[in-house]
């Protein structure tokens, strides 16, 4: 029977742009040697993973290390010069006040479930950003609770610890195929894939995908109604 939902940030409830992380690329880009913004942004999230990817554990980073650590590279790697304590704080606004989409409120307020965000990003800046976009989730489960990040199972571990649920109560709804599909699988938590870009192809027929919240919102409704815990009236 399903007892919670748990939902990714990044990617998911926040859109990877907006206005600061617009103004870190194209600093970035304008005093640099990389070749356009769109580039830039690029890179950037390629090193995130990469970082990300590499933090586990008595290796494990900070998301502030983390961006540290990109810029070092960037200026490494591609010559960046400027001020790199103001572009660290662009990337925090960014973690807090990236714009929602559209379809987050709706899927808060309908949804029969108690949500659990589960992100990379840390609880402090998470708690802010869902502070100011009115949403209220039962819980936050961010990657400094364990020294490890998606896809690693610990993080998804944790969430059912805290939400005292086992895997088969669960679903997990995100738009990394990586991060968050693999990392659901890894724990025995049945993941939904949020494609927004229709990126599915036939290979992929076994997940079970949807292309926006609203759509996850009527395959838990199905999900509810074959374990008869609602009726077709229950939401």
């Amino acid at each position: 029977m399903l007892k919670a939902v748990f939902l990714d940030y990044t990617g998911t409830i926040i859109k990877e742009g907006g206005p600061d992380m617009e103004k870190l690329a194209m600093r970035c880009y304008k005093n640099s040697k990389i070749e356009s913004p769109r580039k830039m942004i690029a890179y950037w999230w390629e090193l995130l993973k990469k970082y990300e990817t590499e933090s586990y554990g008595e290796h494990y980073k900070t998301e502030d290390e983390i961006v540290d650590q990109i810029l070092e590279t960037c200026r490494e790697k591609i010559h960046l010069q400027d001020n790199l304590e103001e572009l660290h704080r662009l990337c925090q606004r960014f973690w807090v006040h990236a714009p929602a989409f559209e379809d987050v409120q709706e899927f808060f307020a309908k949804c029969p479930l108690p949500i659990y965000v589960i992100s990379n990003n840390g609880i402090a800046y998470v708690e802010e950003g869902m502070k100011e976009k009115g949403l209220k989730p039962a819980g936050i489960i961010c990657g400094d609770m364990v020294r490890a990040y998606k896809p690693h199972r610990e993080l998804f571990e944790k969430g059912l610890e805290i939400c005292k649920c086992s895997p088969k109560e669960v679903v997990h709804i995100g738009d990394s195929k990586t991060s968050d599909v693999e990392g659901a699988r890894s724990a025995g938590i049945v993941p939904i894939w949020l494609d927004r870009n229709d990126r599915q192809n036939v290979e992929e027929d076994d997940i079970i995908t949807v292309h926006s919240l609203q759509e996850a919102l009527e395959i838990l409704k199905r999900m509810m109604l074959q374990e008869g815990t609602i009726t077709d009236k229950g939401i």
